[in-house]
């Protein structure tokens, strides 16, 4: 209980200071030169990327479906369908949202990929399932720490969102 209301209240933050930086935006005559790094936004970083760190490091329990060396997944605690798994990098290498990522990252990110189709076989939900990668407040996006979302066992709706 005390996880979701701290989640739920990192989230109002996260979208009041995305609104925030909108409406502030939107009252300069000039556009805005540079996007969000949320590298740079570290007073969030710790609140909710260490969490990832801490599931990682085996600090905080989770429920495990797969495991390799460079990644990890998990069933989601607050899950929108009666499968949902999040992958991660066991390494983030600055790539705290799907935006930082560069040409080097290209071997992890297949390999993110690669781990939820074994997720989706584990689960029994080959065929039918979706991926989500969630990009910045916009998306809703609530820990800083790149994820994959894997979601299946029911019928997904399209679109989206």
């Amino acid at each position: 209980m005390v996880s979701t209301t701290l989640a739920a209240t990192s989230f109002s933050l996260l979208r009041n200071y995305n609104a925030n930086v909108r409406a502030l935006a939107a009252n300069v005559r000039a556009p805005l030169q540079h996007s969000i790094n949320y590298n740079s936004i570290n007073f969030l970083l710790p609140l909710h990327s260490r969490r990832f760190d801490k599931i990682i490091a085996k600090e905080i329990p989770s429920s495990i479906v797969y495991e390799d060396e460079k990644v990890l997944a998990f069933r989601d605690i607050n899950p929108q369908a009666p499968v949902h798994v999040l992958i991660i990098p066991k390494f983030r290498d600055g790539l705290t949202t799907l935006a930082e990522a560069e040409a080097r990252h290209g071997d992890i990110l297949g390999h993110l990929l690669c781990a939820s189709k074994i997720v989706a076989e584990k689960e029994g939900i080959l065929d039918g399932f979706r991926v989500v990668i969630n990009n910045g407040p916009g998306a809703c996006q609530s820990v800083y720490h790149l994820h994959l979302h894997v979601l299946g066992g029911r019928q997904l709706k399209w679109p989206p969102g």
